[in-house]
């Protein structure tokens, strides 16, 4: 019998899967809200290396890094990724924005389409998890919705994306999406807070030399087993991600 969750793989490496009740849920949209540095990219880089030892195909759309970059990353966190690319278990796709609100590489054609582009790409959507990190930088940098945002309508063009991600998770595919909340206004992250079934916020704080971050848990529809409410996790090169804490309310 088929799992209703995309199990998060690696539960002789780190506690993570078993933290998040046993895995992602299938068909739902997942929220990952933190400010810069909190850890939503590398979350989003666990997720993906994990899916990948799951066989779970996952695709990865990076605002950030380009190929290279990918891979340097993962390889200090010993997620060798080399294996799942070239078995196309994992689509990566660098979407690189630049300071001004360019495609990395890309010409303004390309920028005026960025979301239309994004939801036209149906290879990308094939996968059974598609995660995007970071998708506030693809709303702030498409123009459509920036004139959105400016005639006060950005709500309005939020729930035509949202229905879009709805109409994917009726196919049991799990569309997970990082954001940065002090980059979007309250108006266009509101509507993917509200329908989110999992929805988690991420905390950095520096204590003395420790940088220590926290996963709370605000929504979590669908989950296997028990939640924790707060979940204490470090990055630590040639780890990766390690469970530090975990409490209940």
């Amino acid at each position: 019998m088929k799992s209703n969750q995309f199990s998060l793989g690696l539960q002789q490496h780190d506690r993570l899967q078993k933290e998040l009740g046993g895995g992602i849920p299938r068909g739902a949209i997942v929220l990952i809200e933190g400010d810069y540095g909190a850890g939503k990219s590398v979350l989003s880089q666990r997720f993906t290396y994990g899916f990948s030892q799951e066989d779970i195909v996952t695709s990865l759309i990076s605002t950030e890094l380009g190929v290279r970059g990918f891979l340097d990353q993962m390889h200090s966190l010993e997620y060798d990724m080399v294996k799942p690319l070239l078995n196309e278990e994992v689509l990566f796709i660098p979407a690189e924005i630049d300071a001004s609100g360019a495609l990395t590489g890309g010409n303004a054609s390309e920028r005026k389409q960025l979301l239309r582009r994004l939801m036209e790409a149906e290879t990308l959507w094939e996968a059974d998890v598609t995660i995007i990190d970071t998708f506030d930088a693809i709303l702030r940098n498409d123009p459509q919705f920036e004139a959105l945002v400016r005639q006060n309508e950005e709500r309005q063009a939020a729930l035509e994306i949202i229905s879009f991600f709805r109409e994917l998770t009726t196919k049991n595919k799990t569309i997970i999406l990082t954001v940065d909340p002090s980059t979007v206004d309250e108006d266009a992250i509101g509507p993917f807070r509200s329908i989110a079934d999992v929805y988690l916020q991420l905390e950095m704080v520096e204590v003395g030399n420790d940088v220590r971050r926290n996963i709370f848990v605000k929504r979590f529809a669908g989950m296997g087993e028990q939640v924790g409410d707060r979940i204490g996790f470090s990055v630590r090169s040639g780890i990766g991600i390690v469970i530090e804490s975990r409490s209940v309310a």
